[in-house]
């Protein structure tokens, strides 16, 4: 597992969906993921310390978390298949601890809010994470892993648009902003 930060939160401007950036410590590498847009707000709110009238659904799970003795200890980004990524949340109770499946969005909103680390499996960093290279080109997944094939590179192509589209010299001052 790689330890993970958000970057940001971008909005396309093409399909106006939301894509959530994370990073990996001590890495230029990046690992974006389309995400709905409460998802996206969900986290923002958190990030930029906003307050609301009223707990939103990620909030609530927190609290009823904690209210039961619990505590998130991380996240995992654990997969990636047809395009669609998976998430493991591991919660601490007094009983053990259990894995809970998730979607990255909804994994990557309660981790913000319980101050966990957020993780990527190497496999999933390997076939979707983004480099960009010395020449200033993006480069999607990683070609020399054994895991990586045209067709999934093909799939993933929507990524490196995406990508290619940001100004990508802005990446690494960690603000959440829109594209």
């Amino acid at each position: 597992m790689i330890e993970m930060t958000i970057e940001s939160i971008r909005v396309s401007l093409r399909n106006y969906q939301r894509v959530v950036i994370l990073r990996e410590k001590g890495s230029d590498r990046y690992l974006p993921i389309w995400i709905g847009a409460a998802e996206a707000d969900a986290i923002a709110v958190r990030l930029q310390n906003h307050s609301v009238a009223r707990p939103l659904t990620h909030d609530l799970l927190s609290n009823v978390i904690g209210e039961f003795g619990g505590a998130v200890k991380h996240v995992v980004v654990n997969d990636l298949e047809n395009d669609t990524f998976y998430a493991r949340i591991t919660v601490e109770h007094p009983g053990g601890t259990v894995e809970i499946d998730s979607r990255p969005s909804d994994a990557i909103a309660l981790a913000v809010r319980a101050e966990a680390p957020i993780y990527a499996e190497e496999s999933v960093l390997d076939r979707a994470g983004v480099l960009l290279s010395a020449e200033g080109e993006v480069v999607v997944g990683d070609s020399r892993a054994s895991s990586v094939t045209e067709e999934e590179l093909e799939k993933l192509s929507a990524f490196s648009e995406f990508i290619g589209e940001l100004d990508l010299d802005d990446l690494g001052e960690g603000e959440t902003r829109d594209e």
